[in-house]
């Protein structure tokens, strides 16, 4: 027997105990199929994590597209300064900025990132070569002081004493900086692409240079297969930054 029966409840015998977890594991499997046949639109909740600026500035001004071709998933945005700043546990995507030697070889490459100066058109216009650039307030971004001194010694220049630069801890602080004139930003080409097509700001003549970092899809943290939505937003994020 599998059990017996008591008075107002019924036990497992040794036979019924050695026998449950077959038996229970099979059951959870009916009712997962019978979810997935009878409700095969429920929305599923991902969490990406991305950089503040590569989130506002990048990926929510697509979300628009990714949604009207899946509406069945829900895709919950954590936008952070620092990557720690959410515990891993509550991410399924988590895609980060940095250089090749903050990652391990599961990190999968999705960018390598480039720098140009940018500036309000009407300071732009001002502007002829790199000595007018570094004579102006140049606007520094936390974590990325070192893009104006590469900027110099590429061009031969050492940056000028006794102008006010500017220091912002986002992406995003110094684009609006750039574009009411307060100086001259050095700019991730990605994030400055939006003000750029909107004409609020403008390049300094033809200069770029090579960030020396990438955008990174980090590896899945749990132990199961990645379910066929994390797959999807995978691949869309893996396709907007290609």
């Amino acid at each position: 027997a599998l059990f017996l029966r008591r008075a107002r409840h019924l036990e497992l015998t040794a036979l019924g105990h050695a026998y449950y977890p077959t038996v229970a594991q099979a059951l959870d499997d009916i009712a997962y199929s019978t979810r997935g046949l009878l409700r095969p639109m429920e929305a599923r909740v991902i969490t990406l994590r991305a950089p503040i600026s590569t989130a506002v500035l990048w990926i929510a001004p697509r979300l628009n597209e990714f949604q009207i071709q899946h509406p069945h998933i829900k895709l919950r945005l954590i936008s952070a300064i620092w990557a720690d700043s959410t515990s891993d546990n509550d991410v399924d995507i988590d895609l980060r900025l940095g250089p090749s030697s903050w990652f391990d070889r599961r990190a999968h490459l999705l960018s390598t990132e480039h720098v140009v100066p940018v500036t309000s058109p009407e300071l732009a216009a001002q502007l002829t070569n790199a000595r007018d650039i570094l004579s102006q307030n140049l606007i520094h971004i936390h974590g990325y002081q070192d893009n104006w001194l590469r900027f110099s010694r590429s061009q031969g220049l050492d940056p000028k004493d006794g102008h006010a630069d500017l220091l912002t801890d986002t992406s995003l602080a110094a684009i609006e900086m750039a574009a009411a004139g307060a100086g001259v930003a050095m700019i991730m080409h990605r994030y400055a692409q939006a003000a750029l097509d909107q004409g609020r700001i403008t390049r300094v003549k033809d200069f770029e240079m090579p960030m020396g970092q990438g955008h990174y899809l980090m590896p899945t943290t749990g132990s199961g297969p990645n379910s066929a939505e994390e797959m999807r937003v995978r691949d869309w994020i893996t396709a907007i930054f290609s």
